[in-house]
């Protein structure tokens, strides 16, 4: 009877105490309680996840719609980073994570969209001021193209200008008479005929001079002079009174005629001083001409000039000597090769643009006077040259600006300072590096898809 008492009171005073114990051949052992472990007060959670396991995460604690509190995620539980961990080797840490429609949506934590698309995490390092993002869809929509941005080894600038034919003016000789005439016969009597150095033009008579209006030099005076020198035969005379006679026009053949006859003479011939083309002709029979009057305008076309306007912005690629390619209307698909021969110094005010003199080879005579012409100059190349195609360059006219693509349907508006231009091509100065992605075709599309304006702004100022 006592021992069913003991055994009694060791039962309530194990349960009361909360120890567990059993028996074993009589005896009894005590089990400690189980301390539960320290939270250490640093280890704090790095996010919250749906109790249920769905992509549904919070940065601070949560609770669901019917009141469970999110579970309470840490560095050691093995899932996946969040924004605030590192990323693999090589990559800064992930900043945040994008929406991978483009859409202006961004979350500190991964996350998956509407669709179940999970979020793409943007690393440290490849975050862009003002960049873009259109989704591929739209990008296959616009038909987007892409170049890279390459060194060059030289890059040749064409400078363009347009002009006309003019008779280059070495070429040019104007016959006059030195002393009045009475035009008696032509031999030549239509412009646009072709002459030779020394073919006779015309007969002329000399006038006597009115000695009362001092008009004209009397001609006739020195001829009597050279007489007289050849009749005293005095040498010296002779060659000085020739010279005389020469300077006023008198041709050899005239002076001949006099040697000969040993009289003065009034009808002597003019001939050609010069092989071309007579552009100009103020002669008619019969007609007097007062001294110094033009009777004829002689021009050599076997070499013409093209007088072309060149854009200011253009004179500092130019120099003497460089290759020039001229075509003209009249000439469809046919060029012209010349040289550029002179680079005007002076400005046109209104146009702002300068004069350039490009020398053309005719031997043909088909490049007339006045012809339209248009010019394609090729300067001296620019070395290692950083170049992309033309159609990158977005201009608004206070800035250039390419878009770099950066993957995943991101962009990057780049402010760029544009070289030379030649060919389709465009050198870059600043702003790119080579082998970086350029938006070539749908630049435009994209500007207006993405709201580049908009973005551009954070790089100060209005777009």
């Amino acid at each position: 009877m006592k021992t069913i008492s003991q055994i009694a009171i060791l039962a309530t005073l194990a349960a009361s105490a909360g120890l567990g114990g059993y028996w074993i051949r009589g005896e009894t052992t005590v089990q400690e309680p189980v301390k539960p472990a320290a939270m250490s007060p640093s280890r704090a959670p790095l996010y919250y996840q749906d109790p249920d396991g769905k992509p549904d995460y919070s940065p601070a604690p949560k609770k669901t719609a019917d009141g469970r509190d999110y579970k309470p995620v840490f560095s050691d539980a093995g899932m996946a980073q969040p924004a605030t961990e590192p990323a693999a080797q090589g990559r800064g840490r992930i900043l945040y994570y994008r929406n991978p429609m483009g859409l202006p949506d961004k979350s500190p934590v991964p996350k998956k969209d509407a669709m179940g698309m999970d979020y793409i995490p943007v690393h440290e390092g490849e975050e862009e001021s003002g960049a873009v993002t259109v989704s591929p869809i739209r990008l296959q929509a616009l038909g987007v193209r892409t170049a890279t941005a390459s060194v060059q080894p030289a890059l040749t600038h064409m400078v363009r200008a347009t002009g006309t034919v003019q008779p280059a003016e070495n070429g040019l000789a104007i016959v006059s008479a030195k002393f009045d005439i009475v035009i008696q016969r032509l031999f030549v009597a239509k412009t646009g005929e072709a002459v030779r150095a020394g073919q006779p033009l015309a007969r002329v008579w000399i006038d006597t001079p009115d000695t009362m209006m001092q008009r004209g030099p009397d001609v006739i005076s020195r001829q009597i002079n050279y007489v007289m020198a050849l009749q005293e035969k005095n040498p010296a005379q002779i060659a000085q009174m020739e010279s005389i006679l020469r300077q006023y026009g008198i041709p050899d053949s005239a002076i001949a005629e006099i040697r000969s006859t040993g009289r003065a003479t009034r009808e002597i011939t003019i001939a050609a001083p010069r092989s071309g083309i007579i552009l100009e002709k103020q002669a008619i029979e019969g007609m007097r001409i007062n001294t110094g009057d033009p009777l004829f305008k002689i021009a050599d076309l076997s070499s013409v000039w093209v007088l072309a306007d060149v854009p200011e912005q253009e004179i500092g690629a130019l120099r003497t000597g460089q290759a020039a390619r001229v075509s003209f209307v009249a000439f469809p698909g046919r060029s012209f090769s010349g040289k550029v021969d002179f680079l005007y110094p002076a400005l046109n005010a209104g146009t702002r643009t300068a004069k350039l003199r490009i020398v053309l080879p005719n031997p043909d005579g088909l490049l007339r006077q006045d012809m339209f012409a248009s010019a394609s100059i090729a300067t001296s190349g620019v070395a290692a040259a950083l170049v992309v195609p033309g159609s990158a360059i977005i201009d608004s006219g206070t800035r250039q600006v390419v878009l770099v693509a950066k993957g995943g349907g991101r962009f990057e508006p780049r402010v760029v300072q544009v070289g030379a231009r030649s060919a389709g091509s465009a050198q870059i100065l600043e702003g790119l590096k080579a082998g970086e992605q350029v938006v070539v075709s749908a630049n435009f599309l994209i500007d207006a898809e993405s709201n580049l304006r908009a973005a551009l702004s954070t790089f100060g100022g209005k777009p």
